[in-house]
């Protein structure tokens, strides 16, 4: 039986010292924390990968304190437009969704353009239709506008220069069957264009998974993430050049650096169950159990984890 492992993300942002509120930094974290435990449980028990990156993924969607679901971000507009993708590793199948309003869990409608549509990705309205269709659990607009995320707008619409939210969720799984799976989901940029689509959905951009080498998620300024396939560049390196996980992720966020400037962040896991999260900020909301050693939830850089996260 191969090891199991699971990591999720919940978004990675340069943020100024004091910025973050002590009491947002803990809810923060017991956040990540029981998406952390819903997913692992599922891999614990026998289940599958992709069972358990939709099952975090769904928890982090459901908690208005990260940039996916309920607390996503406002376009310029005011409104609520969600992405979300998900993907198998064993059979390279993924869904997508982008620009969707209403549907409570935007990866769980990524799940059904994968498992129940002929396509890859759907978008706006005729996303909305196949979640009707599917029964999915749908809000009113109201369920999506929390206050935090109103007076981040209200900054945006109002202070010419001020900083946008650009963060994300995510998971990368690897089953007891040695099979591999991502999900990621954000609300998108705080202030975006309308009709704006970030790297979330696009495949081998913020999302990519395959079973001959590793399963990855990013998070970060997506016009960047996007530009480099960054999550494609990872598995690339794992695959074809036998890098390391660390190193490949490492090498990723590094790519044409001075061409590709942002804030990046990554989470992985490969075929053998080493797992990686690396950022280039000073943030990253993450955390990751392996097997049936104990969880690890962290969010600082600084934050040094008591396990070493791969294996060599």
């Amino acid at each position: 039986m191969k090891p199991y492992a699971l990591v999720i993300h919940g978004g990675a942002v340069t943020m100024k010292p004091g910025e973050l509120s002590p009491e947002e930094e803990n809810i923060q974290r017991e956040g990540l924390r029981d998406a952390l435990q819903a997913g692992w449980q599922i891999l614990h028990d026998g289940g599958t990968a992709l069972d358990a990156v939709e099952t975090a993924v769904r928890r982090l969607e459901d908690n208005p304190h990260f940039n996916a679901g309920r607390g996503s971000g406002l376009t310029q507009q005011g409104e609520v437009k969600m992405d979300a993708a998900i993907m198998d590793g064993r059979t390279l199948n993924a869904g997508a969704v982008s620009a969707v309003r209403y549907v409570q869990n935007p990866i769980s409608l990524a799940r059904a353009v994968m498992d129940d549509s002929p396509h890859v990705c759907l978008s706006d309205e005729g996303a909305v239709e196949l979640a009707l269709e599917k029964g999915l659990a749908m809000q009113p607009p109201s369920y999506f506008l929390t206050e935090k995320t109103r007076q981040q707008w209200l900054e945006i619409i109002q202070k010419e220069g001020a900083e946008a939210m650009h963060d994300t969720v995510g998971a990368v799984a690897l089953d007891q069957a040695g099979n591999l799976a991502v999900a990621t989901s954000t609300g998108g940029i705080e202030g975006q264009l309308k009709g704006r689509v970030g790297d979330s959905p696009v495949i081998g951009g913020g999302t990519y998974a395959g079973n001959e080498a590793c399963a990855v998620s990013c998070t970060g300024d997506g016009e960047v993430i996007m530009r480099g396939a960054l999550a494609h560049e990872v598995f690339s390196l794992v695959k074809l050049t036998k890098t390391p996980l660390v190193d490949a992720c490492q090498q990723a966020i590094e790519l044409r650096a001075a061409d590709l400037q942002g804030d990046k962040g990554m989470i992985a896991v490969d075929k053998d169950g080493n797992i990686a999260l690396e950022f280039n900020c000073n943030l990253m909301r993450r955390a990751y159990r392996v097997g049936e050693a104990e969880p690890v939830v962290a969010m600082w850089r600084e934050e040094a984890p008591p396990q070493t996260p791969q294996t060599r």
